[in-house]
C-alpha cells in the first residue's frame, strides 16, 4: 500500500482508522485489487513512473460521513480526490491529480432528493448517473427532458463539474450553466449551500442559481475548494415533437457562410445542437484519397474539393436538431430550409420526425442522447483501429475552444493539419474536419489520441504530440477546456494574462479556504503552497 506524499506511515494508519469509523470497514479500500480499480484507464503514461495511483479509497453514504471523513483528512493532512462515479473518460477518468492521494468516491451518495416537471428541475447527490435519473423519471411518468453525455453511466454531477456537455438546447447542453445551487463540504468538514439553497426556508433551490452575493459555484468546477454533495439543475420541458433535418453545402469555403446562418438559428432559440459533419468522410481512408491529403494543405484541400464536386458529393453537412410543438418544429425547419438556401448548390433532406412520448423502438438506430435517453451505444468506436495501428485500448482528448465561426474552422484545419505533417505522424484533422458543437457559444475542435496499456514508445509519441498541439494552439488563442491530469498544469500555464493572474488568484484563495492543501491537490493546475514546487 502506498503511502501519501508528506504523511508518515503511523499518521495515514491513524486516519485509516478513523475512516473506517465513519463509513464502515467495507468502505475503505486499500488493497492493490481495489485501489487499482482507481487508475485512469485510459492514461498515456499506464506502467511508466510518472503514472498516477492511488494510496486507498473510502466510499461515505451521506454528507454526515463526507464531513467526518473531510475532518479526519484534514486533521492528518491527507490528501483526498472527490469522484462521483469515476467515469471521466479520456479526461483521467478516476485517477487524481496526485500520486497516493485517498479517492473520496461518492457512488454511494445515489439520491434523486426531488424532480419538479411543472417548474423544471431535478435534484440530486452526486452518485446519481443519467441512467439513474432517467429511471426516476420515467417510473414516475414525468414530463421532462434530460440532457446527457455520451456515454450515460457518468454522474450527472460529476459531469457538469468538469464542464461536461449534452446534445439537446444549449442552455440545457452546457451541464454547468444548467445547474441551480449546491451542497458543498468544505476542507474543514463544515457544509454550505449555495443560491437559494443558503436561505433557510427557501423552496426555490432548482429555480434560481444565484442567490443573493458572490457566486461562488465556480470555484468547485474543475477545482479543489470543497466536496459537492448535491446540485440542482435545470431541466428541459418535454416537447411535443421532435424534427431533424440535414443540410449539406458543395464547397469548402461554404462552412463560413453556413456557420453563421446556423449560428442564427440557433442563438434564437429555433434550434438545438447543430452537428456538423462531411460527407466526404466515408471516402478519406481510400487510397486515392489518401494520396491527396498527404500532400501540404492548401493543395490536399484544393484536391479534395475538386475530387468532391466531380463526384457530385457535398463538401459540408450539418444536421438541424427542432423540438417543440408539431406545427412549430415545422415551421422552423421550412425557415431554416429559407435561410440557409442562399448559400449556392444547398441542399436540404427531413431525416426523422417523432412526437413524445417515444417508444423504445422508435429511437433504436437514431442518437438517443438528442432525445434525452442515456446509452453506452458510444463504446462501439471501441471497434475502429488508430491510423498508426496503434490500437484504441483508450484515448485521451485534446480539446481546443476555437470561435464559433467557419474562418476559425478553416484555419484550425490547417494549423493541426499541418503540425502532424510536419511532425511525421498520421493527422487527425483534414481539410474537411469539422467542430464539435455542444457549447452553446463556442466551438471545441476535438481530436482523440490513442494510447495503449503495452507500448510506452507509442504513448510517448502521443504524449508529445499532444504537447506540441496544446502549446501550438495557445498561439493561436485556442485553450482547452478539459483536459487529462498530466496535462493540466500545462493548460493552466496558457491561461497567462498578466503574468498568470487567474491562477495566482484561485492560488491564494486555495490557501485561505483549504490551507492544508487536502482537497483535488493539482486540480485544474491549482496545487496548494506545499506542493507548488512540484507543478512548475
Amino acid at each position: 500500500m502506498a503511502i501519501p506524499p508528506g504523511i508518515n506511515e503511523s499518521d495515514f494508519t491513524a486516519a485509516l482508522a478513523e475512516f473506517e469509523n465513519a463509513v464502515g470497514k467495507d468502505w475503505v479500500f486499500t488493497r492493490d485489487e481495489d485501489t487499482r480499480l482507481y487508475r485512469d484507464a485510459f492514461s498515456p503514461v499506464q506502467n511508466e513512473p510518472e503514472e498516477i495511483l492511488v494510496s486507498a479509497a473510502v466510499a461515505p453514504d451521506n454528507v454526515e460521513e463526507v464531513q467526518a471523513v473531510v475532518r479526519t483528512a484534514n486533521r492528518y493532512g491527507v490528501p483526498i480526490y472527490p469522484i462521483s462515479t469515476g467515469r471521466n473518460l479520456g479526461y483521467g477518468g478516476s485517477a487524481p491529480n496526485l500520486s497516493g492521494s485517498v479517492v473520496l468516491d461518492l457512488k454511494r451518495m445515489n439520491r434523486v432528493i426531488e424532480v419538479d416537471d411543472k417548474r423544471h428541475f431535478a435534484i440530486v447527490e452526486p452518485g446519481v448517473s443519467y441512467f439513474d435519473l432517467y429511471r426516476y423519471i420515467q417510473d414516475r411518468n414525468l414530463k421532462v427532458l434530460i440532457d446527457c453525455p455520451d456515454p450515460g453511466w457518468g454522474s450527472v454531477v460529476g459531469n457538469s463539474l468538469d464542464h461536461g456537455v449534452g446534445y439537446t438546447w444549449g442552455l440545457y447542453r452546457d451541464h454547468f450553466i444548467a445547474h441551480s445551487g449546491m451542497e458543498v463540504v468544505l476542507p474543514n468538514g463544515e457544509i454550505m449551500r449555495t443560491g437559494m439553497g443558503a436561505l433557510p426556508g427557501a423552496e426555490s433551490w432548482g429555480d434560481y442559481r444565484y442567490g443573493f452575493g458572490p457566486h461562488v459555484d465556480g470555484l468547485f468546477s474543475q477545482g479543489g475548494f470543497g466536496v459537492v454533495t448535491k446540485m440542482g439543475f435545470h431541466l428541459m420541458p418535454e416537447p411535443e415533437a421532435y424534427l431533424k433535418g440535414i443540410v449539406t453545402v458543395p464547397a469548402r469555403q461554404d462552412i463560413v457562410d453556413l456557420t453563421a446562418m446556423v449560428n442564427q438559428l440557433e442563438h434564437q432559440g429555433i434550434i438545438g445542437m447543430p452537428n456538423y459533419n462531411t460527407p466526404l468522410a466515408p471516402h478519406l481512408a481510400t487510397p486515392e484519397v489518401s494520396a491527396m491529403l498527404s500532400q501540404p494543405f492548401a493543395q490536399a484541400a484544393q484536391e479534395l474539393e475538386r475530387w468532391a464536386q466531380g463526384n457530385e458529393l457535398g463538401y459540408y453537412s450539418v444536421e438541424l436538431q427542432f423540438y417543440g410543438p408539431r406545427e412549430t418544429v415545422q415551421s422552423n425547419w421550412r425557415y431554416a430550409q429559407r435561410l440557409i438556401g442562399d448559400i449556392p448548390g444547398a441542399t436540404f433532406e427531413t431525416l426523422h420526425e417523432l412526437e413524445w412520448p417515444i417508444a423504445a423502438d422508435e429511437a433504436e438506430g437514431l442518437h438517443k442522447v438528442a432525445l434525452g435517453i442515456p446509452n453506452l451505444e458510444i463504446f462501439r468506436l471501441g471497434t475502429r483501429q488508430s491510423a498508426d495501428t496503434l490500437g484504441w485500448d483508450g484515448e485521451m482528448w485534446f480539446a481546443p475552444i476555437i470561435p464559433k465561426n467557419g474562418e476559425a474552422v478553416l484555419e484550425a484545419q490547417e494549423v493541426f493539419t499541418e503540425a502532424f505533417r510536419e511532425a511525421g505522424m498520421p493527422s487527425f484533422t483534414h481539410p474537411a474536419s469539422t467542430p464539435q458543437t455542444w457549447m452553446y457559444r463556442a466551438f471545441v475542435f476535438l481530436m482523440g489520441f490513442p494510447v495503449s496499456k503495452v507500448d510506452v514508445a507509442a504513448n510517448q509519441r502521443q504524449r508529445e504530440m499532444f504537447t506540441h498541439l496544446a502549446n501550438l494552439g495557445a498561439e493561436h488563442g485556442w485553450g482547452e477546456y478539459r483536459t487529462p491530469p498530466i496535462f493540466q498544469d500545462l493548460v493552466m500555464s496558457h491561461y497567462s494574462f498578466n503574468d498568470h493572474v487567474l491562477r495566482r488568484f484561485s492560488e491564494t484563495l486555495k490557501d485561505a479556504v483549504d490551507p492544508n492543501g487536502i482537497i483535488s491537490a493539482g486540480r485544474g493546475g491549482i496545487w496548494p503552497r506545499h506542493l507548488r514546487d512540484r507543478s512548475a
